[in-house]
């Protein structure tokens, strides 16, 4: 009786391994996809505001600082959910305010704290992040992160 296993056991187990987890791979790449394409965006209300809005987003590099759905920058707060913190998912009209006022009083000039630079936005521009916000919001992140922005 043999007491470890045959170097023919061991290359069925390593090939049949790695063939078993290569499908696993390929099976989960495309259920994400699929999710991705299929459940995550509305893209119906993919409007060319929200399209400028990422482009304000972009010409500001905000990513610098910011996380969006837990991409970009740890140095301040993720936004994926601002809308809903500024209370834009109730009253649009407020949430877009509530958004102007709190850029517009940045830099704060508090000692010791990070600080967001003053960006100048117009008033189209501060319409359209309003909108890039509201459309990301509504994105379902499968509850993350775990609980809005406080």
């Amino acid at each position: 009786m043999s007491r470890g296993i045959t170097k023919t056991a061991a290359r069925n187990i390593f090939f049949g391994g790695t063939i078993f987890f290569f499908i696993v791979f390929v099976a989960l790449t495309a259920q994400s996809h699929w999710y991705i394409v299929h459940k995550s965006t509305d893209a119906k209300t993919l409007t060319a505001s929200v399209a400028r809005g990422k482009r304000v987003w972009e010409k500001n590099a905000c990513i610098d600082c910011h996380t969006i759905l837990g991409e970009g920058a740890y140095f301040a707060p993720e936004l994926g959910k601002v809308w809903i913190k500024f209370g834009g998912d109730q009253d649009p009209v407020a949430g877009r305010e509530a958004l102007k006022a709190w850029m517009d009083a940045m830099p704060t000039g508090i000692k010791g704290r990070r600080q967001m630079p003053q960006f100048h936005l117009t008033e189209q521009e501060y319409t359209d992040l309003a909108a890039f916000f509201a459309w990301v919001s509504t994105i379902d992140t499968q509850n993350w992160p775990p609980k809005p922005i406080e």
